[in-house]
């Protein structure tokens, strides 16, 4: 059994994570960290876990497991690496943006690799660090990786994505506050996404010269998911374009070309990424539908576990999604 410790378990991304390792086959979870709910039951936090666990939240961390996996605020996995020193076997998976670019990736004279398996899937099952995807990246990405490996985006592209509640955090705020959230949308840091820059680097990583990304990130009145459209020109036919997305996720274990127009019911509570094509005279109109909580943060980090300890990829991601 792989031992596991979660770091910052009283969280949305905490407390999926939890409720997927302890239904999976292969792993124990050794303890939970909490500064804040140190002793308590986890179900104090967590109360669709009632009946599930008898686990507590501790205060202590044991530096000897076989895998951490850091749920901490943007900026707090590096200072709480500073300060806990994990064994030379443990592996790490960052849940956080802090080595999430190039320039960040080097910590303690080792690399984390970019956990994005459809784009990284050999370097991650060598890697000791991983640095799990933003969830808005993840959509965007998989929405364009194949165009990028054809050489394909030449011209700008436009995104537009919604995301739920839970993509902003368990700590309350003024726009996810219910009587704020609830019947509206809006859009929030127009072209300047901080998962943009992880995106850059995926995307050029295939394509180096492509044309700009233009994001308009979006709030929208429901808890969990994201959905987003991405268009840009494109010469080919319709056929050609779902013939270059099928053989580019021909392997991948999460995601799927749906023939038919997505929703983001179908993806809630699972870690599938579905994506549909779209075209329309010379644009090219690509959907991808993820949970941001999922495949967009804690079902992608036990996907990548899988591989750094050579399971199955889909070991223990087997969900239903919740369509009616």
């Amino acid at each position: 059994m792989i031992k596991a410790g979660i770091i910052g378990g009283s969280g949305y991304t905490g407390g999926e994570l939890i409720r997927i390792l302890l239904n999976h086959p292969k792993v124990e979870i050794d303890f939970v960290f909490s500064t804040t709910r140190a002793d308590k039951e986890i179900t104090t936090a967590h109360p669709d876990l009632l009946g599930l666990t008898d686990l507590k939240f501790t205060g202590k961390v044991n530096l000897d497991v076989d895998v951490v996996f850091l749920c901490l605020g943007h900026g707090n996995s590096t200072k709480f690496l500073d300060g806990d020193k994990f064994s030379g076997t443990t592996r790490i998976i960052d849940l956080s943006n802090d080595f999430r670019l190039k320039n960040d990736s080097i910590y303690d004279t080792k690399k984390f690799v970019y956990g994005l398996p459809e784009l990284n899937k050999e370097s991650i099952s060598q890697a000791e660090y991983i640095a799990n995807p933003g969830c808005f990246a993840t959509a965007i990405e998989l929405a364009l990786l194949p165009l990028a490996k054809a050489q394909l985006l030449k011209s700008q592209i436009h995104v537009n994505a919604v995301t739920g509640s839970t993509g902003a955090g368990v700590s309350p705020s003024a726009t996810t506050h219910f009587s704020w959230r609830n019947g509206n949308v809006s859009w929030y840091k127009p072209f300047t996404h901080q998962h943009l820059g992880e995106i850059n680097e995926s995307i050029k990583s295939l394509q180096e010269n492509t044309g700009e990304i233009m994001f308009l990130p979006m709030r929208g009145n429901f808890t969990r998911g994201i959905m987003a459209t991405a268009y840009t020109p494109f010469e080919g036919s319709l056929d050609e374009a779902l013939q270059m997305y099928k053989h580019f996720y021909a392997d991948a274990a999460f995601t799927q070309i749906a023939l038919e127009p997505i929703n983001l019911k179908q993806v809630v509570n699972t870690n599938q990424c579905h994506i549909h094509l779209h075209k329309h005279n010379d644009v090219l109109l690509i959907t991808s539908a993820i949970d941001n909580l999922l495949k967009g943060a804690s079902g992608q980090a036990v996907q990548n576990m899988n591989l750094m300890f050579g399971l199955p990829e889909g070991e223990g991601l087997q969900l239903k999604a919740g369509v009616f």
